[in-house]
């Protein structure tokens, strides 16, 4: 499980082989955890998390290395 980046309060990571749609995990100091989705930023999985929110603005900012991240951890090599 790859740490893509490190907040004071959360880091945000991303799974190897993980299923679509396109997402990434957030998961706070404490241990909590929640799948949020790359288009929308919106969480699917889990309860949103009140930490998130510099990982979030951190995502909206960077969705194409993040999408280029899913693509290396999970999507098949030709």
């Amino acid at each position: 499980m790859p740490t893509i980046i490190r907040f004071d309060r959360c880091r945000l990571v991303m799974y190897f082989d993980d299923h679509a749609p396109p997402h990434f995990h957030i998961i706070t100091n404490d241990g909590r955890e929640a799948a949020y989705r790359i288009d929308t930023l919106r969480c699917w999985a889990g309860e949103p998390l009140s930490d998130a929110e510099e990982a979030l603005a951190w995502a909206a900012l960077n969705r194409d290395t993040l999408y280029a991240r899913w693509r290396e951890y999970s999507e098949p090599q030709p």
